[in-house]
């Protein structure tokens, strides 16, 4: 083997390996699945040997991946460490917290985050990147952001997670007419419109449907954003799921489970245990977790 190796079709490599399937794997990384499959076809090329079983049901590694993928594990762990190490001896000393943020995030928990980052330690303050969630990941592997609140929707090993919140998710139907409670098993007969799978909203609905068995119609189009994914609803195109505070419509509609409990998406902070401001990090999560307790983020749409 004389080719040098790609570091991004490792990471893809790694993924599949965490997510068991090429399509999960290309949502966390918001690429599309062909761009994965084709990063990991050249990998096992330069290796000379195929990493994953494909089938129906997901990825499994072959005898062969399951010796190289934790050499690759073991890799990438080394690449993000100079690239961070190397930030963190370049970065300014007392700045403030680096936060990233999903655009799914709920703003009031952003509005709690910046009276925590103003708590902590030295009263750092904060900065704020709003980005899809494989931006945020590959920022805070690169030390470029400390921290990042996300949706819990895909695994993220070798880092510190802290519940902060969550919200209900509703459904904005134009032909409901009603603000009532709807039911899981309803949405079936509903067509979904969807954005693209950058923030973690259509990876929470396929993965909320699939859970409870039930079926999901698409709309063949795609919204680009929560505001358009709504606009196109009350038109009559489809129906949007969406979090209560991505909702402007006057009265979406709550959907619950089979037991009649609110669904809810719930949202965390990640960061690097190692980060020379852990326990800071630590310190403005426990503040940010109280804010949260104070101020519940279940949003009423106006």
């Amino acid at each position: 083997m004389t080719a040098r190796l790609n570091p991004e079709s490792l990471r893809y490599a790694q993924a599949v390996a965490e997510t068991g399937s090429f399509s999960a794997a290309a949502r966390a990384h918001g690429v599309t699945q062909p761009t994965l499959s084709n990063g990991i076809a050249r990998l096992e090329q330069t290796l000379g040997e195929v990493l994953f079983h494909r089938s129906t049901r997901g990825a499994t590694p072959t005898e062969f991946g399951r010796r190289l993928l934790p050499l690759i594990d073991r890799a990438i762990q080394g690449l993000d460490a100079v690239s961070a190490e190397a930030r963190r001896w370049t970065a300014p000393r007392g700045g403030r917290i680096r936060v990233g943020v999903s655009p799914l995030i709920d703003p009031k928990l952003i509005a709690t985050a910046h009276r925590a980052a103003n708590r902590v330690g030295t009263a750092r303050g904060l900065v704020l990147r709003e980005a899809n969630l494989a931006e945020l990941r590959e920022a805070l592997a690169a030390a470029a952001l400390d921290l990042i609140m996300i949706p819990s929707v895909a695994p993220l090993p070798h880092y510190e997670h802290r519940s902060i919140g969550s919200e209900r998710v509703v459904l904005v139907d134009a032909g409901s007419g009603t603000s009532e409670p709807i039911g899981l098993s309803e949405l079936a007969d509903r067509q979904l419109i969807l954005v693209p799978d950058a923030c973690g909203l259509t990876t929470f609905t396929r993965d909320l449907l699939a859970a409870h068995d039930v079926p999901m119609r698409t709309y063949p189009g795609e919204a680009q954003s929560y505001q358009v994914l709504e606009e196109w609803s009350m038109l009559g195109i489809g129906a949007a799921v969406l979090p209560a505070s991505r909702a402007a419509r006057a009265a979406p509609r709550p959907i619950v489970d089979e037991d009649g409990l609110d669904v809810e998406i719930f949202y965390e902070a990640v960061w690097d245990p190692n980060s020379p401001i852990a326990a800071e990090l630590a310190e403005f999560v426990e503040l940010l977790q109280g804010g949260e307790r104070q101020q519940p983020l279940m949003a009423t749409a106006t």
